[in-house]
């Protein structure tokens, strides 16, 4: 079955705009993690004083901010997401930091989104990848976009191992729900967890100078439930499948997803910690 492009984009903003409020209350937990990642993102892409970059995928704006307190008043960001309410969180963000001269923020995915060609020194997009129907297309756009030399770095998930919290929380939920998993195919959080076939999209598309590493992302909660409850609250999918259950279906549900979360309670540390592996790429036009 072929997947219908429109059908899904528009149920991917639906899907976004519900939790942005929740991404906005749980923005320090999983800035904490992430913070790494846009920092060697910036890196790899050669983010310098005055870079002109393009933010992908930007949800309530990284690495968009963290890259324009480093690029300075000369530089210039365009920050795009699919999601009004995502980026109407990313916008009250980066006024309280007084960066609204230095991004600008457009609606729209980077499939159809229009963007001007050979301008931008540095492409970015932290985990927005894997949910392109159309990576191809994506890709060439944003190919399209940079000015000769210019890099694109991003971040996709690795597969999770599946004595991770994060591969059993959804194996509990489709056990529970009886849901099936989405075809083959489908874009989601690990549809680019294949390294040598990511990095075939990138050379098809014009991209040379590959490079491709790992890094390790851990996001720690304060207690099981706490997991439990940032899952339930920014994760849209997780919503939509809860939405359908009665609240005492939802209530044993959620109940199997804490008891699953204490098991990864780390003593030395005090909290629930969630790790996974981000698989970083960067090339060059």
């Amino acid at each position: 079955m072929t997947l219908d492009s429109k059908k899904y984009k528009e149920a991917e903003r639906q899907s976004w705009d519900s939790v942005a409020n929740n991404w906005q209350k749980w923005w320090r937990t999983i800035e904490i993690g992430a913070e790494k990642v846009s920092r060697r993102l910036i890196e790899l892409a050669e983010i310098k004083l005055g870079s002109r970059v393009l933010d992908i995928a930007t949800g309530i704006g990284e690495p968009a901010i963290t890259t324009a307190i480093q690029i300075g008043n000369n530089g210039h960001i365009l920050a795009t997401d699919i999601s009004p309410q995502m980026l109407s969180v990313a916008k009250q963000r980066a006024i309280s930091l007084g960066l609204q001269n230095v991004i600008e923020f457009k609606e729209g995915d980077i499939e159809t989104i229009d963007i001007p060609s050979s301008t931008f020194d540095a492409a970015l997009c932290r985990w927005g990848l894997m949910f392109l129907p159309d990576l191809k297309t994506g890709l060439s756009n944003i190919y399209q976009s940079l000015v000769e030399g210019g890099h694109f770095a991003a971040a996709v998930w690795a597969s999770p191992d599946q004595d991770t919290l994060i591969a059993k929380t959804m194996n509990i939920v489709m056990k529970e729900t009886n849901s099936l998993p989405p075809p083959p195919g489908t874009p989601g959080h690990f549809s680019l967890s294949d390294e040598n076939s990511l990095r075939n999209s990138f050379m098809m598309s014009g991209f040379k100078a590959l490079t491709v590493e790992r890094m390790n992302v851990s996001f720690d909660f304060d207690s099981p439930e706490d997991f439990t409850a940032f899952t339930s609250e920014t994760y849209g999918p997780l919503q939509k499948i809860l939405a359908k259950q009665t609240n005492e279906r939802k209530a044993e549900i959620l109940k199997a997803v804490t008891e699953a979360a204490k098991m990864y309670f780390d003593n030395n540390v005090g909290k629930v910690r969630v790790e996974n592996e981000a698989i970083l790429i960067v090339g060059k036009k």
